[in-house]
């Protein structure tokens, strides 16, 4: 016995009558101080330049991790030679402050 046949259909997005980049008034968006946009264009308004910049405290915190992480190591083989957890802990801050430096911008 054959599959049962699948409905096709003709794969358009825009309404019938409209071509791509052209919609109808309803669809325009107007952001806050940029012209009308269509939905179905591709033009995408710039990043504003506080969203690409990381506050303050990321930088901080990433170099405060990565230091706390090489001081825990350090101990272990001045303080505590008899186990390894500090470089275990050490290990996480390190990935931890790896972490933070990747959302800096």
């Amino acid at each position: 016995m054959p599959p049962p046949k699948r409905k096709t259909t003709s794969g358009r997005v825009t309404p019938k009558g409209t071509r791509p980049g052209q919609a109808s008034p309803s669809a325009a968006v107007v952001s806050e101080g940029h012209a009308a946009v269509n939905s179905s264009s591709r033009y995408t308004p710039p990043i504003p330049q506080a969203v690409k910049e990381s506050p303050r405290w990321v930088p901080i915190l990433m170099m405060v991790l990565i230091g706390f992480a090489v001081l825990a190591i350090m101990s272990r083989y001045l303080i505590w030679t008899d186990t390894n957890l500090p470089v275990v802990i050490g290990l996480f801050l390190l990935l931890a402050g790896l972490f933070v430096a990747t959302k800096w911008h």
